[in-house]
């Protein structure tokens, strides 16, 4: 198959694109500058220009393909009938939204089967369910090297890491609302802390907690620009504006505790904001820094992000698939992917934990097991060269 790859210097292009080659696909990448979501006539002549080539006579690309939802290069497909698949690992991702969604040419997968059910249920038709992915070759690689070097004996740095954002910044949305009604505000705020304390049920959706009226109220005091260029769900942009700030407070507030009790650090932004016995060791690079980080922390963390209803977040096959230690709040996906306490641990509350990070600190064969166990699970189930054959089959 020919591909034509659009590139938007996404961390894990390269990782999907060597996949592809090794799985005998042919692949060009394009890398254009898209303005908005609207197909110009700049981004229109450069895709026509490559979607009408033939050879033999017959079109020389059989696809194309992005990671995450573009609006034009749907519709530059749809005018040049070509197939436009699209694999996204961002939630929320509201271009998903767009009115192009049911362009007949496109194969949108996203990760996570509440979106999915979602979006189905809307009679959307063009959408299918996938999970993420992993380069098991270049990781396994990585393993190896790493250990050749070190004689086979992991060489720890950190006793407890969390990698990933704290969203204590200009994206914590609900914060910068300042205008909403006391009773309110009080209301929304004790969902918030109760949702913080429970895994794998969202409030959010559970109309026992915030009611169509709440969500109508909240929109009273929540304006949004409407372009007119998507069929978005305000309403739904209201609530992950919620999840958000349940895990602002969340993954603080595990940090603190960590921080408290354990050797603790965090790679994130270098002007997140700082958290009391918790080093902030700044941003580490997709590819080279953060398999090392990953398999050189004794407990690797995952608190997911919550706009992530059921889904398997890629920290969570990232970790795995460098061969690191995982314990992750519970999401519904993970524990049907992965068996808990053999190849990841899965905690159902802050506190549980708490706990479990200091029951395996103290215990090293355990942990060493566990972490080969959920590696090989990876490599066995999540490696790209498993899933793009699902995901390129067209037609």
């Amino acid at each position: 198959m020919r591909i034509l790859y659009y590139y938007w210097d996404e961390f894990n292009g390269e990782d999907c694109i060597d996949a592809m080659r090794r799985l005998g696909h042919d692949v060009d990448v394009i890398k254009i500058k898209l303005e908005g979501y609207q197909l110009t006539e700049e981004v229109d002549d450069k895709f026509r220009a490559l979607l009408t080539r033939e050879e033999a006579g017959k079109r020389y690309y059989d696809i194309v393909y992005s990671f995450d939802y573009y609006p034009c290069i749907s519709d530059a497909c749809q005018k040049y009938d070509t197939t436009y698949v699209s694999w996204v690992f961002d939630c929320p991702h509201y271009t998903l939204d767009s009115h192009t969604i049911t362009n007949p040419v496109n194969r949108v997968f996203v990760f996570d089967k509440e979106r999915y059910r979602e979006m189905k249920e809307k009679g959307i038709e063009t959408v299918s369910y996938s999970p993420l992915g992993v380069n098991e070759k270049r990781l396994a690689e990585f393993c190896e090297d790493l250990d050749a070097q070190t004689g086979g004996n992991i060489v720890y740095q950190h006793d407890v890491c969390f990698l990933g954002n704290l969203y204590d910044n200009e994206y914590n949305f609900y914060d910068r609302v300042r205008y909403l009604p006391p009773d309110l505000k009080e209301y929304i705020d004790a969902v918030i802390n109760l949702q913080e304390k429970i895994y794998g049920h969202d409030l959010f959706t559970d109309e026992k907690a915030i009611t169509p009226a709440h969500v109508k109220l909240l929109r009273e005091y929540i304006k949004f620009e409407d372009t007119g260029n998507y069929d978005l769900d305000y309403d739904r942009i209201v609530l992950d504006m919620l999840r958000k700030k349940v895990t602002v407070n969340e993954r603080r507030h595990i940090l603190e505790k960590m921080g408290e009790r354990f050797d603790t650090v965090l790679y994130t932004m270098p002007d997140a904001k700082p958290i009391e016995g918790v080093r902030n060791l700044g941003i580490a690079d997709y590819t080279t820094k953060m398999p090392l980080v990953f398999r050189r922390s004794k407990v690797n963390l995952n608190i997911t992000l919550r706009s992530i209803v059921s889904g398997v977040s890629l920290r969570v096959l990232d970790v795995l698939a460098a061969g690191g230690f995982l314990i992750t709040t519970y999401q519904k996906e993970i524990d049907e992917y992965f068996e808990n306490g053999k190849e990841l641990v899965m905690a159902r509350t802050p506190e549980e934990m708490i706990e479990l990070t200091a029951y395996y600190l103290e215990h090293e064969d355990e942990r060493k097991e566990i972490a080969e166990n959920g590696q090989k699970k990876v490599f066995d189930e999540f490696a790209y060269t498993k899933l793009l054959p699902k995901i390129l089959k067209v037609y």
